[in-house]
């Protein structure tokens, strides 16, 4: 599955628009996160269980989106988006989104 952020894919043409596609996920705040970027709102510096937590949460997200995409019949996703939304204080929701097509790879001859 070919993922892209782009209306196109270099070396291919869009054969049939299968539609939109999306997956997303809602994560929440683990008290003892918290407690440990208390600490470091102190001093400073990257909160590095959120990062990986977040990162965690995309991969996530474009993986359910992937999987609508093969549900249609698609071997692509142009037009990828991800947005990110807070469900309450305590919880953010991850969104993919993009338009799912099937390719042909463009001959050079």
């Amino acid at each position: 599955m070919i993922i892209v952020n782009t209306d196109f894919i270099p070396g291919h043409e869009i054969k049939e628009l299968k539609g939109f596609v999306r997956g997303s996920t809602v994560q929440s705040k683990n008290v003892g996160r918290d407690i440990l970027a208390s600490l470091k709102n102190l001093v400073g510096g990257e909160l590095v269980d959120y990062t990986k937590m977040m990162d965690e949460a995309r991969q996530q997200a474009i993986g359910r989106m992937k999987k609508h995409a093969e549900e249609k019949g698609a071997d692509a996703v142009i037009n990828v988006r991800l947005e990110t939304s807070n469900v309450t204080n305590a919880a953010s929701e991850i969104i993919a989104y993009g338009t799912a097509v099937t390719i042909n790879e463009i001959s050079n001859n």
